[in-house]
């Protein structure tokens, strides 16, 4: 089983969260993840709010180890080639430590705010799908042209190609049976969800349908979803063995109200346990 933190980027200066992503590299996790918004998502009134690609890049010369990620890159906010070269670049800072996660963005406050265009679903999920058809193959190879319903290239090489080949991993927040799921079938390395054990072992079970049917093994897709940490740690360690016991191979911690000590208590007895 491997574990993630949510470092909770939001509401602090950046030497805070830096001096927590090396908190939770130095614990072992093998994961740290900031999220993709431009203003605080909880809390009353404003507060410093990172942009999410950029602080990756800061944060691969400020660690060594640690895997690094965005639960998850909102698709809207970026051309799909400029999100390629920020991957690609980070992947390069990082010595290839990056996690790519994509989803098809929800916060409709924060795109009428900001002037980012907010899509009716449908036409975010096809986004989403062009994305996925792009980046996998402009990390791979030259000269793709690709002609999609709402993002399209044309003779587009991008280099260096990573450092982490064939690709960089592709990660995606997905629910949604219809559209969501086959892609995450098709193209994603790593699939991330949040729900009770029973739903979310019926959607791992049609991931597995919908992985035969792209022609992958099942086992191509890495399972993951949540875990909370405010629950005392014999009730934490019950989680985490049905969750294994489902075939989830990676948890996803949220930053407990308690802070670092619930969360050096967590990695004393199950990430160094």
């Amino acid at each position: 089983m491997r574990f993630g933190i949510d470092i909770a980027q939001q509401r602090m200066p950046f030497a805070e969260v830096v001096d927590r992503t090396r908190f939770a590299e130095d614990l072992g996790f093998d994961g740290m993840w900031g999220f993709d918004h431009f203003q605080p998502m909880y809390g009353e009134g404003p507060g410093e709010c990172f942009e999410g690609m950029t602080t990756l890049a800061a944060l691969a010369t400020a660690t060594t180890r640690i895997r690094l990620g965005l639960m998850v890159t909102g698709i809207t906010y970026r051309p799909i080639p400029l999100l390629a070269t920020q991957a690609i670049t980070i992947d390069h800072a990082s010595d290839g430590r990056l996690e790519l996660a994509l989803g098809a963005a929800w916060f409709q406050q924060e795109h009428d705010a900001l002037g980012f265009e907010f899509p009716p679903t449908g036409q975010r999920v096809d986004l989403v799908e062009d994305a996925l058809a792009i980046l996998t193959r402009v990390f791979r190879e030259d000269d793709v042209t690709y002609e999609g319903r709402r993002a399209s290239v044309h003779h587009a090489t991008i280099n260096p190609k990573p450092v982490q080949q064939p690709s960089i991993p592709i990660w995606m927040g997905a629910f949604g049976k219809q559209r969501m799921m086959p892609l995450v079938a098709k193209y994603a390395d790593a699939w991330h969800a949040q729900g009770d054990l029973a739903f979310m072992v019926k959607r791992s079970e049609l991931l597995d349908r919908l992985c035969e049917e792209a022609g992958r093994p099942p086992s191509a897709v890495l399972r993951a979803t949540s875990l909370s940490l405010e629950d005392p740690l014999d009730d934490v360690r019950r989680s985490i063995d049905a969750w294994r016991e489902a075939g989830f191979g990676y948890l996803y911690c949220g930053w407990p109200s308690g802070g670092r000590p619930v969360i050096e208590a967590f990695a004393d007895a199950v990430l160094r346990g």
